[in-house]
């Protein structure tokens, strides 16, 4: 039994913590080098990024794939690590399991991009290795067939997709036919089925050489000798000079109209609203970005504000800028679109409330409050979405491909700081103007059709799903 009279324990409270002064940061800028071969080399040294991110940049756009092959630039580019000519794909994947490194590789309008990540100890043997796959692949019948295979399986799972049907719709719908970008990134049934082992090694023969390529080396490399690292591996591939490759100029229709692609069913529409617009180079951008933050960049944004707080028709709605391709002559355009899902008996009316914020917006424009949060989120969250090496190595790849000075991205964050309320209200009504919309829906057309002819917003076309 405790004695009534023993005195009560006291307790000693630790200061509470006090936050410091905030670091200067800034997205770091590369050293930026050639190779002996002609290979553009970015380095970028990060103290303490242990796992270091590579980057190779490959000049192979999709509108380089020859007629009826689209996605031999896809099977091409998951080839590169499935065997060279040292090593079976059994042997390479074992190889750079022991190396504790991964290994991806991808194709996209632009061109074709690979991605090495591995411990800075383990950075001589994965260069080897990547150099191996870049200089000596394999392209076995058997292994190209396997993927193809792969490929042929993958797209019925695309086209069941609500979010990826609306996308190659969309695309069908903006893009003229005879475009590249009208198609679908990595080919289709007939297309893919056509590929053999020949036409990969035809393509691969065609547009990979090292003059047209760049590399993105980031991580900590305090103690690497990474210029002899490079010349002992990338730098021993061949090839001719890499020749200028004009781009087609990037043409749109965005007449204002509606496809339904019928999912008969369906308890959700799918929807994807968009059109072509300015691309990095235009002077635009950043208000564009912040503009498109302040409409739907954030579940506080004013489309979830209404369409998902208000009115509880979804879980969200976004709207963003994606850029499709650029040029060296900063000829180029961007995806601008507002993608989410809504309940079927629901599509009208969030439709109908969806074009009520976007003619609020061109009439009374953003709020100063609404502008300083999405400078916040934008500017504040970058230390963090850059904390990884492969988050920078990949920033710099973009503005590699996309023809942009090695300091966009710093320039960007300064930039999107100084644009105003009525810069960014401008930009971004500009961008989504109410009759100059292509609107993709996909879904159950028995009952979304009459609701949303009832709109207005556009001539309404059903197609099969």
């Amino acid at each position: 039994m405790t004695d009534a009279a023993a005195p009560l324990a006291t307790m000693t409270f630790h200061p509470q913590p006090r936050p410091g002064l905030a670091k200067p940061w800034a997205f770091p800028a590369p050293e930026r080098g050639t190779l002996d071969n002609g290979m553009t080399v970015l380095r970028c040294h990060r103290p303490g990024q242990q796992v270091v991110a590579v980057e190779i940049s490959l000049d192979a756009p999709l509108d380089a794939e020859p007629a009826g092959l689209d996605g031999v630039a896809t099977i091409m580019a998951r080839a590169l690590s499935e065997g060279t000519a040292q090593h079976s794909a059994e042997e390479f994947a074992a190889e750079l399991e022991r190396c504790g490194a991964t290994l991806d590789a991808h194709a996209d309008h632009p061109g074709v991009r690979v991605s090495l990540e591995v411990p800075v100890s383990r950075l001589p043997k994965a260069l080897g290795l990547l150099s191996e796959a870049l200089i000596a692949p394999a392209f076995a019948e058997s292994e190209i067939e396997r993927l193809v295979g792969n490929r042929l399986d993958e797209i019925p799972h695309e086209t069941a997709n609500p979010g990826r049907r609306a996308a190659k719709q969309l695309s069908k719908e903006l893009f003229p036919a005879g475009s590249r970008l009208s198609r679908p990134r990595q080919g289709t049934e007939e297309t893919v089925a056509a590929i053999d082992a020949a036409a990969v090694r035809a393509f691969y023969d065609a547009h990979l050489r090292p003059a047209a390529a760049t590399a993105v080396v980031v991580g900590d490399l305090t103690g690497v000798d990474l210029d002899k690292m490079l010349a002992e591996t990338l730098g021993a591939w061949s090839g001719a000079p890499a020749a200028p490759r004009p781009m087609a100029p990037i043409t749109a229709d965005d007449t204002g109209r509606v496809v339904i692609v019928d999912r008969p069913g369906a308890v959700q529409t799918q929807l994807l609203i968009g059109r072509v617009g300015a691309d990095r180079h235009d002077r635009v951008w950043p208000a564009q970005v912040l503009g498109a933050y302040c409409l739907g960049g954030t579940l506080t944004s004013r489309l979830d504000r209404v369409l998902r707080e208000e009115k509880g028709y979804t879980y969200g709605v976004r709207a963003f800028g994606q850029v499709v391709r650029s040029d060296a002559e900063g000829n180029g355009a961007s995806m601008l679109a507002i993608s989410g899902s809504v309940d079927t008996p629901n599509t009208g009316p969030a439709l109908d409330d969806l074009w009520k914020v976007l003619r609020t917006l061109a009439a009374e424009g953003l709020t100063d409050a609404e502008r300083d949060v999405a400078v916040q989120n934008l500017v504040g969250v970058a230390p963090l979405k850059y904390e990884t090496a492969a988050s920078v190595a990949g920033t710099l790849a973009d503005q590699v491909e996309q023809h942009l000075p090695d300091d966009f991205q710093a320039q960007l964050y300064a930039r999107l700081a100084e644009t105003g309320t009525v810069e960014a209200t401008a930009a971004v009504v500009n961008a989504f103007p109410v009759d100059r919309l292509v609107t993709v829906l996909v879904g159950d057309a028995a009952q979304i059709e009459e609701p949303v002819r009832a709109l207005g917003i556009g001539e309404v076309t059903v197609v099969t799903g």
